[in-house]
């Protein structure tokens, strides 16, 4: 399928479909299972996977143009699925052609949902999920602070460290089980927004990973590498989530009569447009460019999410708010895939626009 016709298909479904049960797909898990079947039933769900495998092999720029219409109608389904894609497109890079075929070619449709659980590499202190080499594969053992997908996704890919700081990427069952050593799952966390996505801790004790189930072993500190190059992708959630904000700003100015509501938005939507060619065009910047971008959608997200609870007045309090809603993705959305340079540059910026507030 062509990918305009694909990013067409995605749109509508996120409209139509999506839109109008938003708030409660933060809250209830079935129905966020739905939804996300629904992009399997669209062959939306194994996008960065080549079409050797059946997936859909698109570009950069229109995978990230589908990241960003996703967070802008609900982010529980932009969080929840993107744990997914990031699945599938690392699972690409492998050289375990049996792992890939068992996989892969499932995914797009949700035959096969699989889960992420290596943000933990990005710790500097004492490795949490650690692995030793065994004569038929490796022994996992050791914790995963943050594991999002349970009883949606039926497996997970994991990564744990070795004596040597490498680390040994492989396929778990993501599930309670003492069938080759033992896991075992916390209850889904309290979260502030999205709990219905599920995020959970794991415990893995004495875990056999078979040589059939590892996908590969990254140099380490590859993870943080890659953080460096993929500084940018976690902004297309934040800009989608201010596209959410606006959304709502630019209802009020229809119900409302208060005059300010509409050149806020025409200032939010004309910034917004700015952010985001700067970053879609970002790619030949230095990473400390691109890093400011960044924090300048993140900063954006919060600012038009807040705009919108503003803009909605007192009904903005009730929970399932729309505005309620938004303004609390935005918050998660200001620390999703953190890093010390990230948390660093979001700061830089919010103090540095405090002090210009001061001296104005």
């Amino acid at each position: 399928m062509q990918t305009a016709s694909l990013l067409e298909i995605a749109k509508t479904y996120l409209r139509e479909t999506i839109q109008p049960i938003a708030n409660q797909l933060d809250e209830e898990v079935e129905a966020l299972r739905s939804a996300l079947q629904g992009l399997g039933d669209r062959q939306l769900l194994a996008l960065r996977v080549p079409k050797l495998y059946n997936g859909a092999e698109l570009d950069v720029s229109a995978f990230h143009s589908f990241q960003t219409q996703t967070a802008r109608f609900s982010g529980a389904l932009a969080f929840l699925q993107t744990q997914h894609q990031s699945a599938g497109a690392i699972l690409s890079k492998s050289e375990n052609e049996a792992l890939k075929q068992a996989y892969l070619p499932k995914m797009g449709t949700g035959e096969k949902l699989v889960g992420i659980g290596f943000s933990h590499l990005r710790r500097s202190n004492h490795p949490p999920l650690q692995a030793i080499e065994t004569a038929h594969g490796y022994e996992i053992h050791g914790h995963i602070p943050w594991i999002t997908g349970f009883g949606l996704f039926e497996s997970a890919l994991i990564a744990a460290v070795l004596p040597n700081g490498q680390a040994v990427y492989g396929m778990i069952p993501f599930t309670n089980t003492d069938t080759q050593g033992s896991i075992r799952l916390s209850e889904p966390m309290q979260l502030a927004a999205m709990s219905s996505t599920n995020t959970v801790t794991a415990e893995l004790r004495k875990w056999h990973l078979a040589a059939s189930d590892v996908a590969f072993v990254a140099e380490a500190g590859a993870i943080l590498k890659q953080d460096r190059v993929n500084v940018l992708n976690h902004s297309f959630f934040s800009l989608g989530c201010a596209q959410a904000g606006l959304d709502i700003l630019k209802a009020a100015i229809e119900t409302k009569s208060e005059l300010a509501i509409s050149p806020a938005y025409a200032a939010l939507f004309e910034e917004w447009q700015r952010c985001q060619h700067l970053i879609t065009t970002a790619q030949d910047q230095s990473f400390e460019e691109r890093l400011k971008l960044r924090a300048w959608a993140i900063e954006l997200a919060t600012k038009c999410a807040h705009a919108a609870v503003v803009a909605s007045s007192g009904a903005a309090n009730s929970k399932g708010h729309p505005a309620q809603r938004v303004y609390r993705e935005a918050l998660v959305f200001s620390v999703s895939g953190q890093t010390a340079a990230v948390l660093e540059a979001t700061l830089d910026r919010i103090t540095r626009l405090h002090e210009i507030d001061q001296r104005a």
